[in-house]
């Protein structure tokens, strides 16, 4: 944060990363998408972005960038920025993404050291695109999956600004390439504080991706998530692999994870809902801890 006055201050963000899906319109929707989600989390409005593209010498037609910038030009307009320039670079790989700058009031901003004892945890996007997006790379998922994981990728995270605006969020993290349990096991570090999730209540993107994961069809990404929360994480007995391999997913322009104040749960849950958020769970709570440790109960 950078502050420019006292009600307002400039959040900065960049994200990227080559193609995980097919069509190239869509590609480029969901990379400016993740990227954006950066300042919403932050409870944040995006004002202006720079293209951040890599470009193979020869295997990269014209109409194809064309398209991803496209795509990405037109998540842009519907958060309201600004795309004002950008730099292409030659790259063995594509890969596109945004330097995105907003504005934030310094009172409200969000981050992960304000959540306490008690705060209700709620989810705004289900889990499971790492893995979609595995067996679309691998053939193995259907086109129905294909489609959801699309739909929730491409949707912007724009409730975090408006939470944030009307005080609504203590503390929040957007979810993405750690996971849901290692965003919340960073949230738990920074605030001083342990957590429950119930894993029973944590949505799934399609059915399909329990399929997937009895398949063995798993990102290295989610894998490595996995390890690293076993040294911050207990799981009860009950909680399945299947299930635990979901809780450490690598998301690609995943969902916000709000601490919110048991006061405020029904009128956040009533905003999201009305904001039209792909989902709006409240899947464990804040608790006192010794340790910043996540217990996970079926």
């Amino acid at each position: 944060m950078f502050r420019l006055d006292r009600d307002r201050a400039l959040v900065q963000t960049v994200d990227f990363f080559t193609p995980i899906v097919d069509d190239p319109r869509r590609y480029g929707e969901i990379a400016a998408a993740n990227a954006l989600s950066d300042v919403y989390a932050m409870g944040g409005r995006p004002l202006t972005a720079l293209n951040i593209v890599g470009v193979p010498e020869e295997a990269l037609p014209p109409e194809v960038l064309a398209k991803i910038l496209q795509g990405g030009q037109a998540t842009a307009t519907r958060a309201g920025c600004v795309v004002v320039g950008g730099h292409t670079i030659r790259s063995p790989e594509p890969f596109y993404g945004l330097a995105v700058t907003g504005l934030v009031h310094p009172r409200r901003i969000i981050t992960n050291a304000r959540g306490r004892p008690g705060d209700r945890l709620i989810l705004t996007k289900p889990l499971g695109t790492g893995i979609a997006t595995t067996g679309i790379k691998r053939q193995q998922a259907s086109p129905a999956l294909a489609r959801a994981a699309v739909r929730t990728m491409r949707q912007l995270n724009e409730a975090g600004a408006v939470l944030a605006e009307r005080g609504l969020v203590r503390a929040g993290t957007d979810v993405t390439g750690f996971g849901l349990l290692g965003h919340l096991g960073s949230l738990c570090r920074a605030s001083g504080v342990g957590a429950e999730l119930q894993a029973a209540a944590v949505p799934v993107l399609h059915r399909e991706v329990w399929r997937l994961l009895a398949d063995g069809c798993v990102p290295g990404g989610t894998r490595q998530n996995l390890e690293v929360a076993g040294a911050f994480t207990e799981f009860d007995s009950a909680v399945t692999p299947e299930q635990r391999l979901l809780l450490a997913d690598a998301q690609t322009s995943g969902g916000l994870l709000l601490c919110v104040r048991p006061r405020h749960e029904d009128a956040v849950l009533a905003l999201l809902r009305s904001a039209r958020t792909v989902c709006a769970v409240v899947i464990g709570r804040l608790v006192r801890s010794p340790q910043p440790r996540i217990l996970v109960l079926p």
